[in-house]
């Protein structure tokens, strides 16, 4: 039968008879391995037309797409996840009293005949690639609805007190059917926050209850939160999953786990707090699967994007990009390290943690437990023969120490400081022990950055500017944009994040300020006299083009 595929492919155009021969070859080779799945595994051709082509042969229906509505939720709800994952099936909505099957492999009846058993119906199989059937059962999975507030109802009347052995590593938050009831609230939890874009999951311990909240877009919100009594169970499964000691609770603990969630992978920080009513857990959420963004993506105008594209075409020099946490200072350095990378350049990364991977990048992780730190990974990245450095923070006057030495002997150097705005950078780089002539010498620029939530489309509205707020804030269109709030954006108005960006080029007059220790705030007064937007000014120009409000750039800036 297999052969005949083959032939069947090639008479259709699809393969050439040399394809073909080699297939047959290699099928022969490996007792078992039939030729379709050679000419598969060598993308001779494409699993679409190789099952048109098999369902075309044998009589069955094909499907190139599953729809939400081409589902019973019914059905799919009776039946074990890992089951319909592992055998690559999908039942389909039932008709006459029997239901139909989307099947990746035709030639494999024994899944079939285990679901006709747990279906107690007759089925009907019709062909799909595996890689539709996936998408249409994570589609399903995702579109329940209330998934925590289910969970916790199922721990309604638990006694509070769970074996241990429960508590195994899932391999998918979609999987919960069959988990166990506090696996499946952890599992919820960490879906739930996926699918509101949440950045953080708080897990707060009060006296007579816990409270869960959502970091989305910056703000906290909340959600469903269990009882009380399960406290202790919800904890330990978490230690569990982070690799931690769940026989401590007296002092903080940091740890991390990875995750999947459909065809999303997400590494999880993990940090455990001890408190008066037990302890506090803050999990950061780093999706891995998100692309690098595009410098044009994070929200530059042009005239900073053009003046920071500029800055790093030098040849050597430090930039820094300052902010406070979650500011999205690593993204920033991502995007410009993924601009300028190339194969004539040697790009290194020290980092803590790597949030994402770049292609073309050697990125090392910091590992302070065994001495591996800011300043002895840089020390050992000089001696890789570097062009360009990425230092994900520098924390110590060592580490400052060691980066400017760096850019001083020919190396572009990219790093992040905890600083409210561009000036105060140099500032902190004193108060660090590094000397002004050194930081003059060094440094050629420093982008300061926020982000600030970006307004709706679904529900975006105009209105009118008044006279007064126009002057006090420079605006200079009639009207701007608010979001009235829809089901799109959970009720906020917003729906997402862009940076504002304040960017300090040291020209010669900024070079004299620095080496004499002029305060920063004169320093920055220098610097928008020649021209530098402040972070507040990018900020309004946003609200000018209908991207974020007044209210929201004030929030995030000091005036």
């Amino acid at each position: 039968m297999a052969q005949l595929i083959g032939e069947i492919l090639k008479s259709r155009g699809l393969i050439s008879q040399e394809d073909l021969d080699e297939a047959i070859l290699v099928a022969k080779q490996s007792p078992g391995r039939r030729v379709e799945e050679v000419l598969l595994e060598n993308k001779t051709i494409s699993e679409e037309d190789l099952l048109s082509t098999v369902a075309s042969r044998i009589g069955f229906d094909w499907v190139a797409q599953i729809r939400p509505e081409d589902l019973e939720p019914e059905i799919l709800a009776g039946l074990p996840i890992d089951f319909l994952r592992t055998r690559l099936l999908l039942p389909l909505k039932r008709s006459n009293g029997e239901v139909r099957v989307a099947v990746s492999d035709p030639f494999d009846p024994h899944p079939l005949d285990d679901l006709k058993s747990l279906l107690k119906a007759d089925v009907v199989p019709v062909l799909a690639a595996a890689r539709v059937i996936n998408q249409a059962l994570n589609a399903f999975l995702e579109s329940q609805k209330d998934l925590t507030q289910r969970a916790i109802q199922d721990l309604d009347g638990e006694a509070g007190t769970y074996a241990i052995e429960e508590f195994e590593t899932s391999e998918n938050l979609l999987d919960v059917a069959q988990k166990a009831p506090v696996i499946k609230l952890v599992n919820s939890i960490l879906f739930e926050a996926m699918k509101a874009r949440a950045s953080d999951i708080h897990i707060e311990s009060y006296e007579k209850h816990l409270k869960v909240r959502y970091r989305i877009d910056g703000i906290l919100y909340d959600a469903p939160s269990p009882p009380k009594h399960v406290q202790s169970a919800l904890i330990s499964r978490i230690k569990i999953q982070s690799g931690l000691n769940i026989a401590e609770s007296r002092l903080p603990q940091d740890g991390r786990m990875n995750i999947v969630a459909g065809d999303r992978k997400v590494d999880i920080r993990v940090s455990m707090l001890p408190t008066a009513f037990g302890e506090r857990v803050v999990m950061r959420l780093l999706d891995k699967s998100r692309s690098v963004f595009n410098l044009t993506e994070l929200g530059f105008l042009e005239d900073t994007l053009a003046t920071f594209a500029k800055l790093l075409e030098a040849p050597y020099g430090i930039i820094l990009v300052t902010g406070p946490t979650g500011s999205g200072k690593s993204t920033t350095l991502y995007s410009a390290l993924t601009s300028i990378s190339t194969t004539e350049k040697n790009i290194i990364t020290v980092e803590d943690p790597i949030e994402n991977q770049i292609k073309n990048v050697s990125q090392m992780q910091v590992k302070p437990q065994i001495g591996l730190t800011f300043a002895e990974g840089l020390r050992s990245i000089l001696r890789q023969d570097p062009d360009v450095i990425m230092v994900g923070e520098i924390r110590d006057h060592e580490t400052a120490e060691i980066a400017v030495q760096a850019s001083l002997t020919g190396h572009l150097v990219f790093s992040t400081l905890h600083t409210n705005d561009s000036s105060g950078a140099v500032t902190r780089l004193i108060d660090m022990g590094v000397e002004p002539y050194l930081i003059s010498s060094s440094v050629i620029g420093i982008l300061a950055q926020r982000l600030v939530r970006v307004i709706c489309p679904e529900c975006r509205a105009s209105q009118t500017v008044p006279e007064k707020l126009k002057r006090e804030y420079g605006l200079t269109q009639k009207h701007v944009y608010v979001g009235a709030g829809c089901d799109n954006c959970r009720k906020t108005g917003f729906l997402g994040r862009l940076g504002i960006f304040e960017l300090l080029v040291v020209t010669d007059p900024i070079r004299e300020l620095i080496t004499t220790r002029t305060p920063s705030g004169v320093i920055k007064a220098r610097c928008v006299a020649e021209g530098m937007t402040t972070l507040r000014q990018d900020g309004f120009r946003k609200v000018d083009r209908g991207t974020t409000t007044v209210e929201e750039v004030v929030r995030v800036t000091q005036g």
